[in-house]
């Protein structure tokens, strides 16, 4: 049976590349005989009644047999699945994934090794006056240096390395509002980590991101990468990472912790894949095609 697919990705942003992932997967799913339609997630509005999920577009098509969403428009990926649509990543994986205090909580449900973290309290707004108090125990459990991270951030930006307790304050105050954590440093893997590819109970490609001039290893942010072998721990982990947040792919980032045992730093369920190709030669996408088309054998 042919199979056809919405491929989608947001239409506001400015960088080439979430077009440039979107036309990644088309070529790969056109390799293997996979119908697919590139969508902007403005071109589909979800709409509803008190009986009704509907997607409404200019020049909708017949509904897709599957959509793989590059996206992190939630609302509308539920949508789909409302619709009765197999959604690959699931809209409850992206949104694990986007909001990274729920990514943690999940990993440590699951038992399974991330920095000592603590969530920052809720906050409603920003407030001029806001009270810090709370921020004096936080180098009671974490010593400096310590990671302040931002709640919802992508290419390492909104993580912060805070050296001193002046800096610890001043942040706070600054993100007031915002949802973020604190985080213990892992000295041991100050500028590297590696990045590994998994697509359903596999790491299809991995790589080792390194940077000379900054405690951030992403190759966004100025970093170096070349491609890696994984130790089985390393794959395992990985795997058990996607897992734990219900993704059949992702990018899972891993630090090395001080025995230089693999401790997980983020999951990534809209990893973006042409670094990894130019890194490693191997090409994602065409395991993504196919780890979906095999689903609906299994199915």
């Amino acid at each position: 049976m042919n199979r056809s697919g919405w491929i989608i990705y947001n239409g506001y942003l400015p960088s080439p590349a979430f077009l440039d992932f979107a036309e990644w997967l088309q070529q790969a799913a056109t390799a293997q005989a996979v119908t697919t339609t590139i969508y902007k997630n403005s071109e589909l509005l979800a709409f509803l009644t008190g009986d009704q999920f509907d997607v409404l577009a200019d020049d909708k098509e017949v509904l897709p047999d599957f959509v793989i969403f590059t996206d992190k428009d939630i609302y509308l990926a539920r949508q789909l699945e409302l619709r009765g649509i197999r959604v690959f990543n699931s809209a409850r994986a992206i949104e694990a994934s986007d909001d990274k205090i729920t990514t943690y909580q999940m990993l440590a449900q699951h038992k399974l090794p991330i920095p000592k973290t603590i969530i920052a309290p809720k906050q409603f707004g920003y407030q001029e006056d806001l009270d810090v108090n709370f921020a004096k125990k936080i180098h009671t459990y974490l010593s400096f240096p310590l990671i302040i991270k931002e709640a919802y951030g992508s290419f390492g930006e909104q993580v912060y390395l805070i050296k001193t307790e002046q800096q610890l304050q001043e942040k706070v105050r600054e993100l007031s509002g915002i949802p973020y954590l604190f985080q213990e440093f892992i000295q041991s893997s100050y500028g590297k980590d590696i990045r590994l590819h998994v697509v359903g109970d596999n790491v299809v490609a991995s790589m080792l991101r390194q940077s000379q001039t900054d405690f951030r290893a992403n190759v966004s942010a100025g970093g170096s990468m070349e491609a890696y072998q994984p130790t089985t721990v390393e794959k395992e982990l990985a795997i058990a990472a996607t897992k734990a947040i219900g993704a059949d792919f992702a990018g899972v980032d891993l630090l090395f912790g001080p025995e230089q045992n693999p401790i997980i730093c983020e999951v990534n369920s809209n990893a973006h894949i042409r670094n990894m190709y130019d890194c490693t030669g191997i090409n994602v996408a065409d395991e993504m095609i196919q780890y979906i088309m095999e689903s609906f054998k299994k199915e």
